[in-house]
């Protein structure tokens, strides 16, 4: 078990409950998150409905969603010594408008180089600013005992905006088109995630305390490493595997489900709904994994959400090949409880390793490892799929990333162990 004393209330023995205030500014946080990523993940039904008017290939527009994982990768180790240094409910704030004003921008697209400029460029950014990195930094600060359960909760607001978001998108596309769909979902980023921020930038203070106990001071004084020293060792360069490999693995299946299990028979809209089913599956994963790695080794709980996500792709394909919609449904449950785990566990593990002041530079170039396997991941799946016309290979290549992801957070579970971090 890894829990420390210093979690526990010293007169009832049980894990320091988390206070009122504390579950608003993760519902502020897990809110911010859903709009911010349901744009992300309605990609794949704007997708089909591009693909439909302008025939454009899998190709140009799995690209477009590439350049928009590696903008946003970019962006994250800026953001993440931009929120070591100032409040990161300001830089939500400034991401909120990007949102707004990018995504109404977005509705004009006319040719692909405009796709990748407005969606893959300032969209991208917009969605960094609003997402991972200020709200783990937030989390972060706050909770040190049940970090992952915290982590578990604001994550959740991915799922929500799987359930919510994407549905509600493809639901505009039908009735008024793509270039509506993408007005009404800038105003509403807008109109929510503002106020949310300024909520939270009202109830954050100008340095949020690191550190609240002599103990864990002392643990505190090991983990203090820089970026640059982070760098230098292995843990760092696990995570980061862990972060690519399993992005490759999910981000292929999140791009290109739709178009998979359309072009296999499989109505638009049904298929739209399975994207929330791996919402509401993934804020159960998120949830549930992020307590159960307070009370087991975080990384064990890693590698059996790494299973079930492998498990996902082997399932999509069978989808495939007997087109039934309850087999799509098996499957988004899969997909949302293995992404999830992983999803929501990775940040916990790099705070176990690298908590301090530079925690956030540190996430920030840690995550461009996620969006480089973001961002090749769709885009070698759409350029395989028109070479061969299936997504046989795409998958395949999938689900060995998603082995990959497991090893690596197996070998730093084995490295921690070695060095005494975790105690049994």
């Amino acid at each position: 078990m890894h829990k420390t004393q210093y979690c526990m209330n010293a007169s009832s023995g049980l894990p320091t409950p988390i206070r009122v205030d504390q579950i608003l500014s993760l519902a502020a946080i897990a809110l911010t998150l859903a709009l911010a990523y349901g744009s992300w993940y309605a990609y794949g039904v704007f997708l089909v409905a591009l693909l439909r008017e302008f025939g454009w290939s899998r190709s140009v527009l799995g690209g477009a969603f590439s350049v928009f994982a590696l903008v946003q990768g970019i962006a994250n180790p800026l953001l993440g010594m931009l929120c070591d240094r100032v409040r990161p409910p300001l830089v939500v704030v400034g991401g909120c408008l990007l949102l707004g004003g990018s995504l109404y921008m977005d509705s004009f697209i006319q040719s692909p180089w405009q796709l990748y400029l407005g969606f893959g460029g300032f969209t991208a950014v917009a969605v960094a600013c609003c997402g991972w990195i200020p709200a783990v930094v937030q989390v972060q600060r706050r909770f040190h005992c049940q970090l992952g359960l915290a982590l578990g909760i604001v994550s959740s607001g991915v799922g929500v905006g799987m359930l919510v978001v994407v549905p509600l998108c493809e639901y505009l596309i039908e009735t008024g088109g793509w270039r509506q769909a993408f007005r009404i979902l800038g105003g509403i980023c807008t109109a929510f995630i503002l106020p949310t921020a300024l909520y939270m930038l009202k109830k954050t203070p100008t340095h949020a305390p690191l550190i609240d106990s002599v103990r864990e001071a002392t643990e505190f004084a090991g983990r203090s490493l820089t970026l640059r020293q982070a760098m230098r060792t292995s843990p760092f360069w696990l995570m980061v595997m862990t972060w690519f490999c399993g992005a490759v693995c999910s981000q292929t299946l999140h791009v290109h489900q739709v178009a998979f299990l359309v072009d296999h028979g499989i109505k638009a809209m049904v298929a739209a709904s399975v994207v929330g089913v791996v919402g509401v599956s993934s804020i159960i994963g998120k949830t549930g994994g992020g307590w159960l790695s307070d009370h087991v080794e975080r990384e064990l709980v890693y590698v059996g959400g790494v299973a079930i996500l492998i498990g996902a792709v082997g399932a999509l394909m069978l989808v495939g090949a007997t087109s039934t919609t309850w087999g799509a449904y098996v499957y988004a449950v899969m997909l949302g409880l293995g992404y999830a785990v992983t999803a929501a566990l990775t940040p916990a593990m790099v705070s176990d390793r690298f908590r301090g002041p530079h925690f956030g530079a540190i996430m920030g170039v840690g995550l461009f490892g996620s969006a480089t396997g973001s961002a090749l991941g769709p885009w070698m799946s759409g350029y395989l799929h028109d070479l061969t016309g299936s997504y046989r290979l795409p998958f395949t290549i999938a689900a060995t990333s998603g082995l990959l992801a497991g090893a690596a957070g197996w070998m730093a579970r084995t490295i921690r162990r070695r060095s005494g971090q975790i105690r049994t």
